[in-house]
């Protein structure tokens, strides 16, 4: 049976993020250290563990500790940012950020699932910056990160910077890292030397069923809709495709646009998986669906190609800017082979798909459709709205760009 689709009304989420209690844990603490490690290689948790920058400590103690072979799948230590970026598969915007953990680990679970064949296993991971051989203008921090079939945490901590030279910095961070380790195994956790100016700050999503079976490829969508929504389709005819990170006021006039022009509502699509960056975790998918409250439905999908979701939403009407209708048409999306992107267009012709394409500013100023030189059958399924309709040159990457220069 094809996996389908369901419906969630918003407000009918169980998720949270911000600060967050930990995991249940077991009270029994073992007498020494090398029982509270080999009470995490006697659960059931399989793992594969990333770090980078710092926490390398904790992978020696669990491989040194008899039974790691029970626990540890991989362990990994991209610490040059070229071994990072490989491992993410893209150049992250920060190399030690709460982001980034979160998608070490992201990667983490997929190789586990990929050694093991199961989603009951985790991805951990760290990032960390701390005391060097020079000084660092910026803070000595440590992000760590959990991934799961069922959850998404994070947890972030800034050390004072001369508490504690690089080796001691070095053995905080694996214990930290240990003990992330520790609250998905329901083992207890160690102590620790952080001081009351050095908290923990905490984020945590346990995904509804929904999310999980889409992250997990039970379902091949979900639609997202406030309560009050009556005019979201289960099958929608006009579908927005994009990142929406963040969801901007170019967004929310080009959706006016296309549901007036279209005489439909408009359907914001976002998928979870990206041809070259890890899926979105549940934190992520948190964020960027709470941007749609009160401003429309939300369809998340695991379709990154517009092939995919064409074959997903048949005779549907993609809203697009010129940038996107243009790399649909670059045979270097489809492994640089002209036939491959030739054979995608043509399908999505024949499954009744057509483009609405708006015009997007570029280097070269203001483009729009009749400025792109794109194959006939293409060209045959797309309609414009033209720059006296519709122009706005705002980024996402600028608007990022500037929240994080506010921080």
């Amino acid at each position: 049976m094809r996996p389908g689709t369901t419906t969630l009304h918003r407000f009918e989420q169980v998720t949270h993020s911000g600060e967050y209690p930990a995991l249940a844990v077991k009270q029994n603490v073992p007498t020494s250290d090398d029982d509270w490690v080999r009470a995490i290689h006697d659960t059931p948790l399989q793992l594969v563990l990333v770090v980078t920058g710092g926490g390398s400590g904790a992978i020696a103690r669990l491989l040194e500790t008899p039974g790691a072979s029970r626990t540890v799948l991989e362990a990994a230590v991209p610490y040059a940012a070229p071994a990072l970026a490989n491992w993410l598969g893209a150049e992250p915007e920060h190399y030690c950020s709460s982001d980034t953990a979160r998608a070490m680990s992201m990667v983490a679970w997929q190789r586990a699932q990929h050694w093991t064949g199961d989603t009951q296993v985790a991805g951990i991971a760290c990032t960390a910056s701390l005391a060097s051989d020079r000084p660092k203008r910026g803070p000595h921090r440590v992000h760590l990160a959990c991934q799961t079939a069922e959850l998404t945490m994070t947890q972030s901590v800034e050390f004072v910077k001369g508490r504690r030279n690089r080796r001691e910095e070095e053995a905080l961070t694996a214990a930290l890292l240990l003990n992330v380790i520790a609250e998905a195994a329901s083992v207890a956790r160690l102590t620790t030397d952080l001081g009351d100016d050095e908290p923990i700050v905490s984020a945590r999503c346990d995904a509804p069923a929904p999310w999980r079976e889409l992250m997990t490829g039970a379902l091949t969508h979900v639609l997202i809709a406030d309560t009050d929504d009556k005019q979201h389709d289960n099958t929608p005819r006009v579908l927005f495709p994009g990142a929406f990170h963040p969801l901007h006021e170019g967004h929310r006039r080009i959706a006016a646009i296309a549901a007036r022009r279209l005489a439909a509502p408009v359907t914001f699509e976002l998928s979870i998986e990206n041809v070259d960056k890890p899926p979105l975790d549940y934190l992520e998918i948190e964020r960027r669906c709470g941007q749609f409250a009160g401003v429309g439905a939300v369809c998340l999908t695991r379709a990154p190609t517009f092939l995919g979701k064409a074959e997903l939403f048949p005779g549907a009407t993609f809203v697009v800017g010129a940038d996107t209708i243009i790399r649909i048409a670059a045979p270097r999306y489809y492994g640089n082979d002209p036939a491959a992107c030739r054979a995608a267009i043509q399908r999505i012709a024949a499954l009744g798909c057509r483009f609405l394409v708006f015009g997007r500013l570029d280097d070269n100023g203001f483009v729009t459709l009749a400025d792109l030189s794109l194959p006939s059958e293409l060209r045959a399924i797309c309609d414009e709205v033209d720059e006296d309709a519709f122009r706005a040159d705002v980024s996402s990457t600028e608007l990022r760009q500037a929240a994080a220069d506010d921080e």
